[in-house]
């Protein structure tokens, strides 16, 4: 009956299925939960766009990925500042010439780069061995302390000591001015949200929400001619090799009665002991407007914020960032191998690839592979 069945309604699955319908090809799309999207889910609360699986500042350098959404969307010209909150005293990210003044009083990079260099010469660390060695090498004992430790810490609830250097392989210094955290040339959030962009890619597409393909996996299968698996690829192999490990999220969403409350759309708090490690509030992605009944921005009296907890990730929870370390990789390498023998079964995204993207490189994997059909 179909030429494709598509397990996943997420970005990589959307651009797939848009993809080969425009092939010719006929897509079914199942999808577990009961809406599309996939973590970039967007949904209105008091007229604010809210990203319900942590906030997706869509920023990209490739000019084929750029071309294609922007069939689907209109971006904003949103460019994400973030700050950080170290005990009460605020600092600039990425780590740049307005970070190195409030930690420092420095006003030259000539001056920020002397102070780098003299801690990591203090340090005596020549050849790290893990994330907090490889900290500390690239951006002194003060960065690492104030602004790396807690937060890293907190994400991947292990100390630094005990994860690998290539975590933070490179860290940005940047010896200017310059809050922008991406240097990409295109950068926004979708006009509408990401839940509409995503809609318009599945426009003409049959879809069904609310399935679980692997309940009713041979019926599926029967469907169709080949699958693209967007799940985690242990999962899909009844976790035979053993359960590939990930970090989870707990998201807090609270409606505040105040216009607005933290003045930019994301602070993380980088100390050890506040449990959170940031606080998103969703209406400066659109500038600090809401949307009225008749789509027109406005200013109100109340915000969306949203308190985002690292959690253990276990089976049965949201997987969200793999953990990439020596034995979760020979372990994927033993699925990888797996999904060789089924020459009907395609794997894709982070959870069926085992690998953490950004959005625009998600797509961009995409596209490559549906070229290639």
């Amino acid at each position: 009956m179909y030429d494709y069945l598509i397990v996943g309604a997420g970005l990589a699955g959307a651009v797939f299925a848009r993809c080969m319908t425009e092939k010719g090809k006929r897509c079914l799309v199942l999808e577990k939960r009961d809406h599309i999207a996939g973590n970039v889910y967007s949904e209105q609360i008091e007229g604010i766009e809210v990203h319900r699986y942590g906030p997706h500042v869509f920023h990209t350098d490739n000019e084929k990925v750029w071309e294609f959404v922007n069939r689907f969307a209109v971006f904003n010209h949103f460019v994400y500042s973030p700050v950080a909150n170290y005990k009460g005293e605020l600092y600039n990210l990425p780590f740049n010439m307005n970070t190195f003044h409030a930690l420092w009083g420095v006003n030259t990079p000539e001056e920020a780069e002397k102070i780098i260099r003299r801690q990591r010469e203090d340090s005596g660390i020549h050849n790290p061995e893990n994330l907090e060695e490889q900290a500390i090498f690239l951006a002194g004992r003060d960065i690492y302390e104030k602004l790396i430790k807690g937060y890293t810490e907190k994400q991947w609830g292990k100390p630094c000591k005990k994860l690998p250097a290539f975590i933070i392989r490179r860290l940005p210094l940047r010896f200017t001015y310059d809050n922008n955290y991406f240097d990409h040339p295109h950068q926004g959030i979708p006009v509408g949200g990401y839940t509409r962009m995503v809609e318009k890619m599945l426009e003409g597409i049959e879809v069904k929400t609310g399935v679980d393909y692997r309940k009713s996996r041979k019926e599926y299968e029967k469907l169709a001619e080949k699958i693209l698996y967007t799940g985690p690829i242990d999962e899909y192999f009844d976790y035979c090799f053993g359960k590939l490990e990930y970090r989870s999220l707990r998201f807090e969403t609270e409606i505040l009665e105040t216009e607005n409350y933290q003045g930019v759309a994301g602070i993380n708090y980088t100390d050890a002991e506040t449990p959170y490690t940031r606080i998103i509030e969703h209406k400066h992605f659109e500038f600090g407007t809401r949307k009225n009944d008749v789509g027109h921005a406005e200013r109100t009296g109340k915000t969306v914020i949203t308190r985002e907890y690292p959690v253990s990730w276990k089976r049965g929870d949201e997987p969200y960032y793999p953990v990439n370390d020596k034995r979760n990789m020979e372990l994927y390498e033993k699925y990888k191998k797996e999904s060789l023998k089924d020459q009907r079964i395609i794997f894709a995204g982070r959870l069926g690839k085992y690998q953490y993207y950004d959005m625009d490189k998600a797509i961009a994997s995409v596209l490559e592979l549906a070229e290639g059909m």
